[in-house]
C-alpha cells in the first residue's frame, strides 16, 4: 500500500481499555509496519511503551478513518457521562487524551480555523468537567507528563487555572472557556521554533534564552492577524512569561497591564514547568513559589494553588 493509503491519528486519543475497530500502524523507515490489530486494544503495557517513546503519531488505513471517528465519539461521550461504570480517572484520561490532541492539531497547523473551534468547544466541556466534576482536577493532575510534552503541559496548566479561578471565585466573572483555550495552545511557538524548553532560563547559552524569550511574542504574532483567534487567547499566549514586578517578557509589562486570565495563565504556567520540566515534586515547585520566588505572582494566586493542590490530594 502507498503513503496516501493511510491517515495519521493521535496517540494521545488512544485507550487501553476499549477494543479499536482497526488496524494501527508504525512508521518505520518511511513503511507503515502493523502495530495493533482490529478487535485487540492497547491495554497493559502497549501505550505506556508509545509513550515513553515519544510517538506522536500511528497510522489507520484511509478506508478505516470513519471507524476511528466512531471509536473517538464512542470515547468521548463515555468520558462526559457520570455514569457508575466508568471510573472518574478512565474518564479524565480520554478528556486529557481528547484535548491534548486538540492542542496538537492546532499547534501544528495554527491556520486551520477548524481545528481552532473544535478545541475551543472542548475547552468548554474542560472547564465544566472539572467544576462539576469532584475529583475531575485531582485525576487530570495525577497523569503524569512522561515525555515532557508541550501539549500535554498545556492542558495541564489549563486544568490548573480552571482549578485557580474557581477557588478565587472567578468562574462566573470570567470566560472560561477562552482561559482553558489559551493555556492549552499557550506554548504554540515551541512547535515551530523550537527553543529548549526543558532547560532552566539559567542553563541556557546566550542564543537559547533570547529564543526562548521570544516564544510568547512570535507564537501571538503567529495567531493575531489570522481573525478568528478571540482576544483574550492571545493575551495569553503573549502574556504568559510575564510576572506582576515587571521581571517577565516578553515586554515586562506589570500587573496592572497584563490581562486576568493571562494571570491565572501564568502562575499555572509556573507551577508546572517546574513539575513537568524541571522534575521538581509538587510541594517542592510550590515552595519556590512562594518563597524563592516571591513577588512574581499574585499572592492571592498562589494561596489558592497552594489550596488547590492540598483539596485535590497533590500535596501530601
Amino acid at each position: 500500500m502507498d503513503a496516501k493509503d493511510f491517515v495519521s491519528i493521535r496517540v494521545s486519543t488512544l485507550r487501553g481499555d476499549l477494543k479499536i475497530e482497526f488496524d494501527t500502524y508504525v512508521k518505520v523507515a518511511g513503511k507503515h509496519i502493523l502495530y495493533l490489530r482490529k478487535g485487540d486494544s492497547f491495554e497493559g503495557s502497549r501505550l505506556k511503551r508509545l509513550k515513553e517513546k515519544k510517538l506522536r503519531k500511528m497510522y489507520i488505513k484511509a478506508e478505516e478513518e470513519s471507524d476511528y471517528r466512531k471509536y473517538m465519539a464512542q470515547n468521548i461521550e463515555m468520558a462526559y457521562s457520570n455514569t457508575p461504570e466508568r471510573p472518574i480517572k478512565t474518564r479524565a484520561q480520554i478528556i486529557q487524551g481528547v484535548q491534548q490532541a486538540a492542542a496538537e492539531d492546532i499547534m501544528e497547523d495554527p491556520e486551520s480555523q477548524a481545528f481552532y473551534y473544535v478545541a475551543k468547544e472542548g475547552s468548554q466541556k474542560l472547564a465544566q468537567f472539572i467544576e462539576n466534576e469532584k475529583k475531575a482536577l485531582e485525576s487530570l493532575l495525577s497523569i503524569p507528563n512522561q515525555d515532557q510534552s508541550i501539549s500535554h503541559h498545556g492542558v495541564t496548566v489549563a486544568t490548573i487555572a480552571t482549578g485557580l479561578a474557581t477557588q478565587l471565585g472567578l468562574s462566573e466573572q470570567i470566560p472560561m472557556n477562552l482561559l482553558v483555550m489559551g493555556c492549552l495552545i499557550h506554548d504554540i511557538e515551541h512547535q515551530h521554533a523550537p527553543a529548549p524548553f526543558t532547560k532552566k532560563i539559567t542553563d541556557m547559552t546566550t542564543e537559547e534564552t533570547a529564543l526562548y524569550e521570544l516564544h510568547p511574542y512570535n507564537g501571538a504574532s503567529r495567531v493575531k492577524d489570522l481573525g478568528f483567534y478571540d482576544p483574550s487567547v492571545i493575551n495569553i499566549i503573549l502574556q504568559h512569561e510575564e510576572f506582576i514586578d515587571g521581571s517577565g517578557f516578553p515586554k515586562g509589562a506589570l500587573e496592572q497591564d497584563l490581562d486576568p486570565l493571562s494571570l491565572l495563565a501564568s502562575t499555572a504556567n509556573s507551577y508546572d514547568r517546574l513539575v513537568s520540566f524541571y522534575g521538581m515534586a509538587p510541594k517542592e515547585a510550590l515552595k519556590t513559589l512562594l518563597i524563592e520566588n516571591m513577588g512574581l505572582h499574585p499572592l492571592t494566586h498562589l494561596q489558592s494553588l497552594q489550596n488547590v493542590l492540598k483539596e485535590n490530594g497533590i500535596l501530601t
